[in-house]
């Protein structure tokens, strides 16, 4: 039942993107318009030309809209329980917590279909498979047991805050620095000592070194192993926080 519960809120959420299109805003056309600017506005200062460029900064423009795209997760449970959804929902014979599963599990399907479009876009523009099929179905199923650890951050913040602009600010002010301070996008080698020494350990630089690897080749088992720690170290702090916080909220 709770499965089966938690499976079709997960459908009820994707399915108002047919009736509200700008919800795969965040998913679709964020991604593209910053694949576009880094590439070509950075990509001849940072590599020589944009094709150079892509070919590095592609893992770490997808890991970013990841990170970033998690909090859509706190920002629709935040609205859902400001309108009064959640009060509906408890009225109804369904586990208590298939509210909160079901928009995670919806949300995490968005978030493979932009690390798709960002891929398929890619390699449009010039980008290159270096591995082969199993090397990337490895790093959409990094990416995607990340994308789900680190909701629970996103959840946390939702049941604390009182609209979901504060939600949305608290992502902006939290993974702005975090995902702009580290190899995502240069060689942290480039940096001050101190904030090289921050950058090779951030979450944002391990997990994108990581894909880097799977997508073009290079050291994997390193920053997979380290990008599971975090993800792990995400889940274990803050789904226990998040399921109290929902508790007390509804």
């Amino acid at each position: 039942m709770p499965l089966r519960n938690t499976a079709t809120l997960a459908w009820r959420t994707l399915v108002q993107i047919k009736h509200n299109p700008f919800e795969l805003i965040d998913f679709s056309v964020q991604p593209i318009m910053f694949l576009l600017l880094f590439t070509y506005v950075f990509g001849g200062a940072m590599a020589g030309s944009p094709a150079e460029y892509l070919t590095f900064a592609l893992p770490g423009i997808i890991v970013q809209n990841l990170i970033f795209a998690t909090m859509n997760t706190g920002i629709g449970l935040n609205t859902d329980i400001s309108k009064g959804v959640f009060d509906r929902l408890r009225s109804l014979p369904i586990s208590r917590f298939a509210p909160l599963a079901g928009r995670i599990s919806a949300d995490v399907i968005k978030q493979a279909w932009a690390i798709a479009l960002l891929l398929g876009l890619g390699m449009v523009l010039g980008f290159r498979i270096e591995t082969g099929p199993v090397a990337v179905l490895a790093a959409f199923g990094l990416l995607l047991v990340f994308a789900m650890s680190l909701s629970w951050l996103s959840v946390l913040v939702a049941m604390l805050a009182s609209a979901p602009e504060k939600v949305q600010i608290f992502g902006f002010v939290v993974f702005f620095p975090i995902t702009m301070a580290s190899g995502a996008f240069v060689d942290p080698s480039t940096m001050p000592g101190w904030l090289e020494a921050f950058a090779e350990i951030n979450p944002t630089t391990v997990l994108t070194d990581a894909v880097r690897g799977l997508l073009s080749g290079g050291p994997v088992a390193g920053p997979a192993i380290w990008s599971l720690v975090w993800a792990a170290g995400f889940l274990v702090v803050f789904a226990p926080l998040s399921v109290r916080a929902f508790r007390r909220r509804v």
